[in-house]
């Protein structure tokens, strides 16, 4: 089984919006938090710095891009910023509103017409599910940065960010829905070719591979209704029980019976969302056989009772 393909379908990885800017000097922008969301800035022509946080600064030239997950609050910049300290970074909100930019075209922002910016860049978004969580987010590090150097190493990778950048420059009819499905499979390649970049990202992508732990996870997401305990999984994979725990929780960074209940109740959250099936179909589904303890610890997890997840339309 792709564990990683079915982790994001948990997650419910999805694009979102996506714009195309030309900045020229001097600018400032400040990107606020952004809840359950990862951004992207691709640097098309000439480049900026990037500020993440109080400590992480960035030099983003022509070709590279930067992932930064979580959400995080960060500031885009001209290289010669620094020289200005007395210049504040201009919100992003009031950069739109001044600039009249409705979401279609070229966000322009700076002191040079449009033809003139010194700085093009590709700018996106990537939403996850409300209340599902995994180990993969938690271990994305403040960002993720793709060079030149390693886009040369990773021609896939390489491949996606041109096709983005010439479909967003084309504006031809379709524009949106195609970068949007191009842009999933980017966020899936950066995090692969670059987790040498983070000590956790890491570890879960080498949990993913493993001879042993990545079967343990295969079985836990394919056979999910199953009565798997600590011993059960550890003589599946041929090691010991203390042996198996160890070594899930070094890569993985949890315990494996704390993996598989955050599975089930956020596959039951899932299906509650998106499926009409009886509330105590799911609970079978997902590995509980008594509806009143999956109601008990879905109601500890995420608050409410599961029927409380249900909407008011859902796929027949």
């Amino acid at each position: 089984m792709d564990v990683l393909s079915d982790i994001l379908d948990l997650l419910q990885l999805r694009g979102s919006l996506y714009f195309r800017t030309a900045f020229s000097p001097p600018w400032s922008v400040a990107v606020p938090p952004l809840g359950r969301a990862a951004r992207f800035h691709l640097a098309v022509q000439g480049g900026c710095r990037v500020r993440v946080g109080s400590d992480a600064e960035v030099r983003l030239n022509a070709g590279d891009l930067i992932l930064i997950p979580n959400g995080s609050a960060h500031v885009l910049e001209d290289f010669e910023a620094n020289t200005r300290p007395e210049a504040e970074p201009a919100p992003l909100e009031r950069v739109l509103r001044d600039s009249g930019f409705g979401g279609e075209g070229v966000l322009v922002f700076g002191g040079a017409a449009q033809e003139d910016a010194a700085t093009k860049l590709v700018c996106g978004h990537f939403t996850f599910a409300e209340g599902v969580d995994h180990p993969l987010l938690r271990s994305l590090p403040p960002y993720l940065l793709v060079t030149a150097e390693r886009r040369a190493r990773n021609p896939w990778l390489d491949e996606l960010m041109r096709l983005i950048a010439r479909q967003m420059f084309a504006e031809a009819p379709g524009m949106t829905a195609s970068v949007i499905r191009l842009s999933e499979a980017l966020f899936i390649e950066v995090v692969r070719s670059c987790a040498d970049q983070d000590v956790a990202l890491r570890g879960i992508l080498t949990a993913l591979g493993d001879p042993r732990i990545g079967r343990a996870l295969g079985l836990m997401h394919r056979r999910l209704e199953q009565d798997w305990t600590l011993e059960s999984l550890a003589r599946e994979v041929g090691l010991s029980r203390s042996r198996f725990a160890e070594q899930f929780q070094s890569l993985m960074r949890c315990a494996p019976m704390g993996y598989l209940t955050d599975l089930r109740l956020g596959k039951a959250k899932a299906l509650l969302a998106n499926t009409n099936d009886p509330v105590q179909r799911i609970a079978r589904q997902v590995g509980y056989h008594s509806p009143a303890a999956f109601s008990r610890a879905f109601a500890n997890r995420y608050g409410h009772s599961p029927k409380a997840v249900r909407q008011v339309e859902v796929p027949a």
